[in-house]
């Protein structure tokens, strides 16, 4: 796509973005990014830290001159109009003229809350918590529509990325047989060493010589070898769920399993791999999503967390000249995979919103609850047990996330809707959290959920 064509007719409109939730990780680099891009301002940001998010910004390169903190309404209406605001409270920043705002606290009460007030005002939202998103979800885009402003997931994170690579693929006609991402860590193996280190940045270095025997793919027996030697370093992650989820939601795609398969493999053996049993891969149906765990030598380029398409091969011809070309295709010709080796996070993400802000591009009226990403109890679980998200993945402590299609999944309480809430009685072990054994009513993200349950 001719970025620079697309948006040539905008009539000088600018982007005047306000972030919630901006001096870390995502944040940062969404910060960094915008600097640097002509039809954007940076207009609000909201931090509990205003200092902290002063020297972000400073460091970054923004004009201190221009960087005003306020504590209330007032203070807003005579910061001048180029000012960059800093707030503490979330709600202020729709307060400072802003044509769109970024969520991405991670926080499920805060960024609902934050959309809902904004997407009634008539301002846009751009959801990076993919908490949030995969509980209310539908019932955002449908809120969107409503007050004719733009709901969308960014640029940079591997859903909207995925979603993107699908619909380009969708668009072509192509038959989508899976699609999906690798999880965030390579398994990187030197050959000449025999040293696997696995990049989760844990340090985890191990002899490994033996990974030789299962280096080139042989079939299926090939992923049960290097699932003994690498299985103790594997998990299912909540929020490869979680992203899963939200693709799923928008694209109609079901979950491959309730873990995802998490096949340790490298991106030429995909087309080999994520395709029918009967073809010799490990799919139990098609029609999609799963996970991969990357595997590479010591001087191979990364899959980066990125996303892939396994499509169907419908004219052998031409997929001759393509796999001449290079492009992954199958050993037995039936299938292709199609990849992005990358999510740049917020470096991307000023696309997402220029589409957004100055095009409308953005809010899937089509959005649905496809599949519900659940707890299931890891131990008995005793009433009065306390439900907290934390961690770098987002996670539950006691709970095994699952991901089910919707259609199974009856009153079973959404993993991320749990935030907060305490068991009102007792769960076993291997048995799923429903909405009866918590008390959901006075949560506004309930009540979001139960819309999108209803489209």
């Amino acid at each position: 796509m001719d970025y620079t064509n697309l948006f040539a007719g905008t009539g000088g409109k600018k982007s005047k973005v306000g972030i919630i939730g901006a001096t870390r990780g995502y944040g940062y680099t969404l910060l960094a990014q915008i600097l640097h891009v002509d039809l954007m301002e940076l207009r609000a940001v909201c931090s509990r830290h205003p200092e902290e998010c002063l020297a972000v910004l400073k460091e970054i390169g923004y004009d201190e001159n221009k960087i005003v903190v306020c504590k209330d309404e007032e203070e807003i209406k005579k910061a001048p109009e180029d000012a960059i605001i800093i707030v503490a409270d979330y709600r202020m920043v729709m307060e400072c003229g802003v044509t769109g705002i970024v969520e991405c606290t991670g926080n499920t009460t805060v960024s609902s809350d934050a959309a809902v007030i904004a997407l009634n005002k008539g301002i846009n939202v751009y959801m990076v918590s993919k908490e949030t998103d995969s509980v209310s979800g539908p019932a955002l885009h449908q809120l969107a529509a409503k007050n004719q402003a733009v709901y969308a997931l960014v640029n940079g994170d591997q859903p909207r990325n995925l979603v993107d690579l699908i619909s380009w693929g969708k668009t072509l006609g192509l038959e989508i047989i899976a699609a999906g991402k690798s999880s965030e860590y390579d398994f990187v193996w030197d050959r000449e060493t025999g040293k696997l280190t696995y990049t989760d940045g844990s340090g985890i270095e191990e002899d490994m010589p033996q990974m030789l025997d299962c280096w080139r793919y042989e079939g299926t027996k090939t992923l049960e070898e290097r699932k003994k030697l690498l299985g103790k370093y594997t998990e299912v992650i909540c929020a490869d769920l979680c992203e899963m989820n939200l693709v799923s939601n928008i694209t109609g795609l079901v979950p491959a399993t309730p873990t995802m398969d998490y096949p340790i493999a490298k991106p030429s053996e995909l087309a080999d791999i994520l395709i029918p049993e009967e073809d010799g891969g490990i799919l139990k149906k098609t029609g999609v999503v799963d996970v991969f765990h990357n595997l590479r030598g010591v001087d191979e380029a990364s899959f980066a967390g990125g996303e892939y398409l396994i499509v169907k091969c419908d004219n052998a011809k031409m997929w001759e000249l393509l796999e001449a070309k290079g492009h992954v295709v199958g050993r037995n010709k039936k299938y292709a995979c199609i990849y992005w080796p990358y999510h740049m996070m917020g470096l991307e993400s000023p696309i997402t919103i220029l589409l957004g802000d100055l095009l409308g591009i953005g809010t899937r009226t089509d959005c649905r609850q496809v599949s519900v990403l659940s707890g299931v109890a890891k131990e008995d679980l005793k009433a009065g047990t306390k439900f907290t998200v934390h961690g770098h993945h987002h996670e539950i402590d006691g709970l095994a996330p699952e991901l089910l299609e919707s259609k199974e999944v009856q009153n079973l309480a959404p993993y991320y809707l749990l935030s907060g809430t305490e068991l009102t009685r007792e769960v076993k072990k291997g048995q799923p959290i429903t909405m009866d054994d918590v008390d959901l009513s006075g949560l506004d993200i309930y009540k979001l959920y139960v819309q999108g349950l209803n489209l």
